[in-house]
């Protein structure tokens, strides 16, 4: 089983697929481990990335969880999977499908949490291309932002 946790920037992904990794006793990768040096050094000077900068790196995504599954092993990921043709391009080829969780809040909210991080490399100001980039699933586990961490993690090792 593979759980996917996916969003905007912002929205507390790293957060909850680390402590709902722990709690499963599962492995936790992020998939910002995955950009290559280019797309970080775009992100981190303000400019969003096209298509074409994601593609590969949804490739290196997605050959992991080839991996993982090759294995017979079981992990938590998050990837903003922004667009539905994103989240269909990371299932190809795959031996069982992802069971994908939606972080959903608002553009507001989000971005107030954003302007106080001050170790991310992704800006503030870059969360309204995201938003304009956002297909939001209309199925998978979709979880409010809002609600207590604690209550997002029993949802989310319930999947397991």
């Amino acid at each position: 089983m593979v759980i996917m946790i996916m969003g905007v920037s912002g929205c507390g992904k790293t957060t909850l697929g680390e402590r709902s990794a722990q709690r499963l006793g599962l492995p936790y990768y992020e998939a910002d481990g995955f950009h290559p040096r280019e797309n970080i050094e775009k992100m981190s000077n303000g400019i969003p990335l096209t298509d074409e900068d994601r593609w590969p790196w949804l490739a290196a995504i997605r050959d992991s969880i080839k991996q993982i599954q090759g294995r017979g092993d079981s992990a938590v990921l998050t990837c903003s999977a922004l667009k539905e043709s994103y989240r269909r391009f990371l299932e190809e080829g795959l031996a069982e499908p992802l069971k994908w969780v939606y972080l959903k809040g608002s553009f507001e909210t989000i971005h107030d949490r954003m302007a106080s991080r001050k170790d991310h490399y992704f800006k503030a100001d870059m969360l309204k291309s995201q938003f304009a980039a956002l297909e939001e699933p209309d199925y998978g586990l979709i979880l409010d932002i809002e609600r207590p961490l604690e209550e997002k993690i029993e949802e989310v090792i319930s999947l397991g």
